[in-house]
């Protein structure tokens, strides 16, 4: 899901892309999407790469790759693109993660008593710019998650979009386990609301009276900002993924 300059930056640059063959530069984005400043263009390219949608290319100017468009536009990432894009595991770092119900229901398998046991959670959208994480719920939608992986308090579920975190073992795709709060350790990976406007899944750095929000990607650069600027809406305590 992605904001409607979002959405514009991306079917911009796409069609420069394909209209030159380069990608168009920093001015050029600022006047066709009528901003002031050349900042909020590299605000959105950020917010575009960690959706995955766009890619920088590293030491090289003006060179933007657009990997996919949104659902109702036709992809453009490749099978070789993909693979490429494999993670590498955060070392320090073992999400609790579910493979799915590959032995169960079958003759002579016994069931854990603990696996007997599942709730349903609220499954809200991929993780998106313009919205609070409350107006993202579906009342439709819902994950099932086995009752031994949660504890006290409430929760919701939630899919991931692009490859910040991958190093932290939380790939495109997946469906993050969160429990709601508006507090977490350093260091904790949350869901956090930037200047009410950005919803986004990283890592929680206090820097003295800053909040650091860190990719697990080294392409991603670290966001800082004033305490007043980011609310907290949840941890992350675990992640499933389908195979």
């Amino acid at each position: 899901m992605l904001t409607r300059k979002q959405h514009e930056l991306l079917i911009f640059i796409d069609k420069h892309l394909r209209q030159t063959g380069f990608s168009p530069s920093f001015e050029e984005m600022k006047e066709a999407l009528k901003l002031k400043s050349k900042s909020g263009i590299h605000r959105l390219i950020t917010a575009l790469e960690e959706r995955g949608f766009l890619r920088r290319r590293a030491h090289r100017a003006r060179a933007l790759e657009v990997i996919r468009l949104p659902e109702n536009l036709a992809p453009r990432r490749t099978a070789a693109e993909a693979a490429a894009s494999a993670p590498a595991r955060e070392a320090n770092f073992a999400p609790n993660v579910i493979r799915g119900n590959f032995a169960t229901n079958l003759p002579g398998v016994p069931k854990a008593a603990n696996e007997a046991a599942a709730v349903h959670l609220p499954l809200y959208g991929r993780i998106a710019a313009g919205l609070p994480i409350e107006a993202l719920r579906d009342s439709g939608s819902s994950v099932e998650v086995p009752a031994a992986l949660i504890g006290a308090g409430d929760h919701y579920a939630l899919e991931v979009a692009g490859d910040s975190m991958v190093e932290a073992g939380i790939l495109d795709g997946d469906t993050v386990i969160i429990r709601r709060g508006d507090t977490a350790e350093n260091g904790s990976i949350v869901v956090a609301l930037v200047d009410e406007n950005e919803v986004t899944l990283k890592r929680l750095r206090r820097r003295g009276n800053s909040i650091a929000l860190e990719a697990a990607n080294p392409r991603y650069e670290t966001r800082i900002f004033g305490p007043d600027r980011v609310r907290v809406q949840g941890r992350l305590i675990g992640l499933l993924r389908k195979y």
